[in-house]
């Protein structure tokens, strides 16, 4: 597939939601919502569980299952409430030792006034600051869309996965082509350009690996005779979790946040680096 097609397998509707990770790979979750200021922002959904018997803190954006779940979630499009509970959910688990697990599926954080008016891009960047300095193991992993801010905001970890067609950018194919060149109607060549795909961003070491969707279907979630045709896929997702917390269990969490830190600091001086050698004609 070309990277359009990877665009549309990751937006597909019937691609599964983060309550479908958790009820097939975590035990015992308990939902917990609300910022703390007044309002509880139901595009971001998180809560406590175990895995194999070990407390976690899962987080994750929320879509529906129908236009009306849709309107609920606000599409998967969190506001900055979203983003203060999320980093409130990742501070409790920082307290009590629990490693953090997120899960990645947005078409970026809401844009409108409201948001903007009570501090989205404040909201994002503390997320950002406050995940970096995190002393508990952070694992994302990008299920469906990862566009903008809106999944960086929860996203800055130690090992960050991609299924196999997700995508991952700084902003939609079609946002991308009405800056660029003023018609969002060029988004398949704005796909290619931007190396959104998962394939292209484990080759830049964007990402530490990517789970296969192979066998495991690429539409809806359906149970024919009590058979779950996602059944490996959530196989594999779990295996990769435990791969990875076990590569961090005896570090300590000074080692788990400079980790972390110098993940992404090397991801900008490669980019400084490749930026400068542009310049200089050497590219």
């Amino acid at each position: 597939m070309n990277a359009i097609d990877r665009v549309l397998r990751a937006r597909d509707k019937d691609r599964p939601k983060i309550t479908d990770y958790i009820d097939n790979v975590f035990t015992d979750f308990f939902q917990q919502k609300g910022d703390y200021l007044g309002k509880d922002d139901k595009s971001i959904y998180g809560g406590i569980a175990l895995f194999h018997g070990r407390p976690v803190t899962v987080i994750g954006h929320r879509k529906g299952n129908s236009v009306e779940e849709n309107i609920d979630c606000n599409f998967g499009m969190p506001g900055p409430e979203g983003y203060r509970k999320a980093l409130r959910l990742m501070k409790q688990a920082e307290k009590f030792g629990r490693p953090i697990i997120t899960f990645v599926d947005t078409p970026g954080a809401y844009p409108g006034l409201e948001a903007e008016m009570f501090g989205q891009a404040q909201a994002i960047a503390e997320n950002l600051a406050g995940m970096s300095a995190l002393k508990v193991p952070v694992i994302s992993i990008v299920t469906g869309e990862g566009s903008s801010g809106g999944a960086l905001g929860i996203a800055v970890a130690n090992r960050v996965y991609m299924l196999e067609n997700a995508i991952y950018s700084v902003l939609s194919p079609e946002g991308f082509a009405s800056i660029l060149w003023h018609d969002s109607a060029r988004r398949d060549e704005a796909a290619e350009v931007m190396k959104l795909t998962a394939q292209d961003l484990l080759e830049f070491g964007v990402i530490d690996g990517i789970i296969s969707e192979r066998g495991c279907g690429l539409s809806v979630v359906k149970e024919e005779d009590n058979i779950n045709p996602f059944n490996r896929l959530f196989t594999r997702i779990d295996k990769q979790i435990a791969a990875a917390l076990k590569e961090f269990d005896g570090m300590s969490g000074q080692e788990l946040a400079a980790e972390r830190f110098n993940k992404f600091r090397k991801m900008d001086e490669r980019f400084l680096t490749e930026t400068s050698q542009v310049r200089m004609g050497n590219i």
